[in-house]
C-alpha cells in the first residue's frame, strides 16, 4: 500500500472558456497558456480567488468560477509564494513552459467550489 504524498490546496479563479478546457482534460489538468499568458497563477487563499472570480471574471466573461485542487507540496517548493497586494493576496507564478510538469503533480481532480454569474 502506497501512501499519498503531502499536498497543498490551491485555488484558481477562472472564466467559462478556461473551465470548459479543464472539463475537456477530465478535471485533471490546466490547459496550455495562450501566447499572451506566460505565467499560470494559482492562488493560496480561497477568499482572494472568490474576489477575482466574482469581481473580474463575471464582469469580463459573464461568469466566474473558483476551483480547488491539490498539488504535491514537495513539487510546489520550487515556486516561491508571491504577494500580489495585501498580506492575504498570495499566488504562485508557474512559467507556462512548466505547466505540464505542474499538471503531472496535481493529486485528484480539479473541483469547482464557487460559481458567480
Amino acid at each position: 500500500m502506497t501512501s499519498r504524498p503531502a499536498t497543498t490546496t490551491l485555488w484558481r479563479p477562472t472564466g467559462p472558456a478556461e473551465l470548459d478546457l479543464v472539463r475537456g482534460l477530465n478535471w485533471r489538468a490546466w490547459p496550455p497558456r495562450l501566447p499572451e499568458q506566460p505565467i499560470f497563477y494559482p492562488v493560496l487563499n480561497e477568499d482572494y480567488a472568490i474576489r477575482i472570480a466574482r469581481d473580474w471574471n463575471v464582469e469580463r466573461d459573464g461568469a466566474g468560477f473558483v476551483t480547488r485542487f491539490e498539488v504535491e507540496s514537495a513539487f510546489l517548493s520550487r515556486y516561491p509564494v508571491r504577494q500580489a497586494g495585501g498580506r492575504t493576496i498570495l499566488e504562485l507564478w508557474v512559467p507556462a513552459e512548466e505547466l505540464d510538469a505542474f499538471n503531472a503533480h496535481i493529486v485528484g481532480e480539479i473541483q469547482v467550489v464557487h460559481e458567480f454569474r
